[in-house]
């Protein structure tokens, strides 16, 4: 597939969706970004996409709860369009905001899971966190992890605790591969606030579907997608490529 075409889809309040687009035309796809009202009214330009992306924000003020009322847009006009998505083999990205969004609509973790049992809550330490953090990412299925190492990324959200019913979900969800990334420490290991930034069960920072196609995180990819967003750029080698692409890359390169 020489030419991947990515669709954004943005909404009121959502605010990452350029430097998104940047990044994914950055590795080579081609992008185009739609309001949630445009996109029910013409659902044909999912079916004309291969990835579709969620980007962060503030989707509706999340006056409801985060990400929920996009999601109820998604159940509502496009679930078919959306299921129809994922059999085709194509791939779906919801980072921060977006993540919410895709937790909600039950696309994340799964079919089988997405009855309410694994949810986005607020911070542990009660307060909006804007900080880097470590990743390590665990093998699996999901087709946006390379499996090279650990990744390095700022966070910016209110709600990114990922919870859990009970101890029987948090089995599943590890059993059954759904946990994409972790939090860790600069040597790998899992550790308490700041490490885990929210407190989220199991210290997960992103989850995937049962197909490995759909990726959710809490953490931005996409800004640390140019060598000079690293806080310690100037003492990085010049040729090395920042975390936040290496996850674009991986998935466009799954495609093609």
């Amino acid at each position: 597939m020489a030419d991947v075409r990515v669709l954004i889809v943005r909404g009121p309040g959502t605010n990452c969706e350029l430097e998104t687009a940047h990044v994914w035309e950055q590795v080579g796809a081609r992008t185009r970004t739609m309001h949630i009202n445009a996109l029910r009214d013409d659902p044909t330009a999912l079916a004309e996409s291969q990835i579709l992306t969620i980007p962060g924000g503030f989707c509706y003020g999340d006056d409801v709860s985060a990400g929920k009322i996009m999601a109820m847009d998604l159940r509502l006009f496009l679930s078919d369009a959306l299921r129809d998505f994922v059999s085709a083999g194509k791939l779906i990205l919801g980072i921060c905001n977006g993540f919410q969004v895709l937790v909600k609509t039950g696309l994340l973790p799964g079919m089988a899971l997405g009855d309410g049992r694994v949810t986005l809550a607020f911070n542990t330490s009660g307060r909006y966190e804007d900080r880097w953090v470590h990743l390590a990412p665990v093998q699996g299925r999901c087709r946006f992890v390379d499996g090279d190492g650990p990744l390095y990324m700022p966070i910016a959200h209110a709600e990114g605790r990922i919870v859990v019913k009970d101890a029987t979900t948090l089995t599943t969800l590890c059993d059954a591969g759904h946990v994409a990334f972790r939090y860790v420490d600069e040597h790998g290991a899992s550790g308490d606030y700041p490490v885990n930034p929210n407190g989220s069960t199991d210290h997960i920072a992103a989850l995937t579907d049962d197909t490995g196609q759909v990726l959710g995180l809490m953490p931005h990819p996409e800004r640390n997608a140019h060598p000079t967003h690293h806080p310690l750029w100037t003492q990085l080698p010049k040729d090395r490529t920042p975390d936040g692409l290496r996850l674009f890359k991986t998935a466009l390169a799954s495609l093609r």
